[in-house]
C-alpha cells in the first residue's frame, strides 16, 4: 500500500514536532514529495523542534515565516514554517502546490495544558483544522488525513476502545477540540465530497519524543536522580504505541481514500458515513501497566526511580485500550513494536542526543 503514495505531493503538517517528524521521513523514502509545515511554537524545546528539521536537511538559520526551504539532503523535501491560523497564506500555499494528499498533524497537544491555556485549543485545532478543510475545499485533494487522539474516549469505560463506539464524553478541552474534528472532518466531507479519514492515536513514544510526554520526564528525572510523580498511586496503564508503528499505519491509510461505508457497514455507525468518512484507532492494543512500564526504564538505565505517588489528575483517565480489528481488517496491519523494545529504542537515542 505504500506505493499508492509515491510520486504523490503530499503535504504533512505538524513536521517540527514529533510524528510529523518521523512521517515525513517515511513518507520519502517510499518515493513521496513532502512539503512540510509548522508553526515552531514555544509549547516545548524550541532546540528540539530545530533539531528534528535540521537533521531533515532543513537549518535554522534558513527559515523564515511564509518561506519554503529546500531542504539539502532530501530531494523531495521542503518546509514551510506557517500558522494554521493564517487562512490566507495557507490558502495561498495550496493554490500553488495543488497537493495530491493533506496529513495533519499540527495541534496543540497536551491535556493538562488546556486547563490553564484552553484558547491555544480553539486556535489552533478547530480554527486551524477547519483552514485546512477549507484550503481542501477550495483546492481539492484526493484523501485528507488527520490525527484525532484516543483521548476522545473520555469517560467511556467499554474495553478496548472502539471506533464504533460513540464518544461523547470528553474529559478535557483538548480531548473536547478532536472531537470537534472529527465532526467538522464529517460535515466537510458530506457537503464537499472530500475523502477524510481520521486517526486516534495512543499514548506515542519513540525516539525525537515530545519532552511531556511521561517516557521522557521519567528517562530524565531518573538519569538526575530526582523523583518522578506517579499519578492515581500507580494504578493506570497505557496502551504505548511505538512511532514507527504509528507511522507505518498513517502511510498506508494514507495511500488509500476513505470510502462511504459498504455492504455491511450501518451509515449510522460512528466509524462510517454515507460519505467519504472514516475513522481508525492506532494503537498497540496491549495496555501496560504504569509501573511495569516504570520498571522497564529501570532495568534499562540501570538505576531506581524515585517515585512521589499522587493522585489522578484532572482530565486523566484510568486505563486506554485500542481495538484495532478495523486497522487490520482494512490494511492488513497491526502495531507489534514490544514496550521492551521501544523504550530501549528511545533510551538510546535520549543518551545520545542528550550526552546523559
Amino acid at each position: 500500500m505504500q506505493n499508492r503514495v509515491k510520486g504523490k505531493k503530499i503535504l504533512v503538517t505538524g513536521t517540527a514536532g514529533f510524528i510529523g517528524f518521523h512521517l515525513a521521513n517515511a513518507l520519502l523514502e517510499v518515493g513521496a514529495e513532502v512539503v512540510g509545515l509548522d508553526n515552531i511554537n514555544d509549547y516545548y524545546d524550541l532546540d528540539l523542534k530545530y533539531a528534528r528539521l535540521s537533521s531533515c536537511g532543513i537549518p535554522q538559520d534558513q527559515i523564515a515565516y511564509n518561506k519554503l526551504v529546500q531542504s539539502s539532503e532530501k530531494e523531495n523535501y521542503r518546509f514551510i514554517k506557517m500558522d494554521l491560523e493564517d487562512k490566507e497564506k495557507l490558502l495561498a500555499l495550496f493554490a500553488r502546490e495543488k497537493f495530491n494528499m493533506v496529513v495533519n498533524l499540527a495541534a496543540q497537544a497536551g491535556v493538562r495544558y488546556s486547563f490553564t491555556h484552553p484558547d491555544a485549543y480553539i486556535g489552533s485545532n478547530v480554527t486551524g483544522f477547519l483552514n485546512i478543510l477549507e484550503s481542501c475545499r477550495n483546492h481539492p485533494v484526493e484523501h485528507l488525513v488527520y490525527a484525532s487522539t484516543s483521548s476522545v474516549y473520555g469517560l467511556n469505560e467499554n474495553m478496548p476502545f472502539s471506533v464504533h463506539q460513540n464518544v461523547d464524553h470528553p474529559a478535557s478541552l483538548y480531548a473536547a477540540s478532536k472531537k470537534s474534528n472529527e465532526l467538522m472532518a464529517h460535515s466537510y466531507s458530506h457537503l464537499f465530497n472530500i475523502p477524510v479519514t481520521g486517526l486516534r492515536f495512543f499514548t506515542v513514544y519513540g525516539p525525537w519524543g515530545r519532552p511531556d510526554m511521561a517516557l521522557f520526564i521519567f528517562a530524565k528525572a531518573i538519569l538526575a536522580g530526582e523523583a518522578i510523580n506517579v499519578h492515581n498511586e500507580g494504578r493506570m496503564e497505557r496502551d504505548f504505541t511505538y512511532v514507527d508503528d504509528i507511522v507505518e499505519g498513517v502511510v498506508r491509510i494514507c495511500g488509500s481514500p476513505a470510502k462511504p461505508a459498504g455492504e455491511g457497514e450501518s451509515v449510522s455507525d460512528p466509524a462510517f458515513s454515507s460519505a467519504p468518512y472514516r475513522i481508525y484507532n492506532i494503537g498497540n492494543s496491549k495496555p501496560v501497566k504504569l509501573m511495569d512500564f516504570i520498571k522497564g526504564i529501570e532495568e534499562e538505565l540501570g538505576k531506581k526511580a524515585k517515585m512521589n505517588f499522587i493522585p489522578i489528575q484532572p482530565g486523566e483517565v484510568e486505563k486506554t485500550w485500542a481495538d484495532v480489528s478495523d486497522l487490520a481488517k482494512h490494511f492488513d496491519y497491526t502495531p507489534d513494536t514490544s514496550i521492551r523494545e521501544g523504550v530501549n529504542r528511545f533510551l538510546s537515542w535520549y543518551r545520545e542526543f542528550y550526552k546523559a
